[in-house]
């Protein structure tokens, strides 16, 4: 079930009065992020006012994360958790072409729509993008700087691309790979996949986002890189999504959405 908390989609452009609907829809998945939404979504505002629709899909978060969000964004939907669902339910209710999928704990340069944009132009060139990433703990943490590196390099030598890097592609090509599967982790990877191989490789255009670090920072960088690495090659090897994710929260000193602290940040 889905719930139109607010829609203010004709605060900056009125749908009756415009020949096209807006090019970009930008959807933002979150589960309990009061403490990071309004950080994501300040950027997106200039984006609004040039047409662009920003849409959150919240997860039934148990603090202020919809109630900061309804001033912010054109649309605001609440489902059940799940960050592919949420994702889904989004590309639904989005008027857009291109659909652009943003993380609740990552900050987008505010010219970012021009430069995606402009990466889609020539559809029969690109379909499906990234960004590039930085950690925003890099500055005290050289591994850090590092990490988000080897993220880069390994997703240009894959074409693999992961939720963190603001994957974006055409409706059509999200349509034709069936949207996220909705499985507890790894739905970025496996849309990956699926995209490389009826669309080609992602864009990865010059420009870079900001992502959150706390999970490296709570659990320990080496130890969160070991953990990322052995989730990825059982994922490729076959395991059970469901499995990984169990690991994955045994394995996490940071605390689940259960008792309404923030959510736990994932793989991707």
């Amino acid at each position: 079930m889905m719930i139109l908390v607010k829609d203010q989609s004709t605060n900056f452009f009125d749908e009756t009065n415009s020949p096209t609907a807006p090019a970009l829809s930008i959807i933002v998945p979150t589960r309990n992020e009061a403490a990071n939404i309004v950080s994501t979504l300040l950027p997106l505002q200039g984006m609004r006012r040039r047409g662009r629709e920003v849409i959150v899909v919240d997860g039934g978060s148990l603090d202020d994360t919809t109630r900061h969000a309804e001033a912010l964004a054109d649309r605001v939907l609440v489902t059940s958790p799940g960050r592919a669902r949420q994702m889904n339910a989004g590309a639904v209710a989005a008027r857009g072409e291109i659909l652009w999928f943003l993380h609740a704990d990552t900050i987008a340069p505010e010219d970012a729509d021009y430069t995606l944009l402009r990466t889609l132009a020539d559809g029969r060139r690109h379909i499906w993008g990234r960004f590039s990433v930085r950690l925003s703990g890099a500055k005290h943490h050289l591994l850090l700087s590092l990490v988000a590196r080897m993220m880069n390099l390994r997703s240009c030598f894959t074409g693999i691309a992961t939720g963190d890097q603001g994957m974006f592609m055409h409706r059509s090509a999200f349509d034709a790979v069936g949207g996220f599967p909705e499985i507890p982790l790894m739905e970025d990877i496996a849309i990956s996949h699926a995209l490389k191989g009826t669309q080609g490789r992602p864009a990865c255009p010059g420009m870079f986002i900001t992502t959150s670090s706390r999970r490296w920072e709570e659990n320990g960088i080496v130890r969160t890189i070991l953990l990322m690495w052995g989730l990825r090659l059982a994922f490729f090897l076959g395991a059970n999504p469901a499995w990984l994710a169990r690991r994955y929260r045994r394995s996490s000193h940071i605390k689940t959405c259960t008792d309404g602290s923030k959510s736990s940040p994932r793989p991707g």
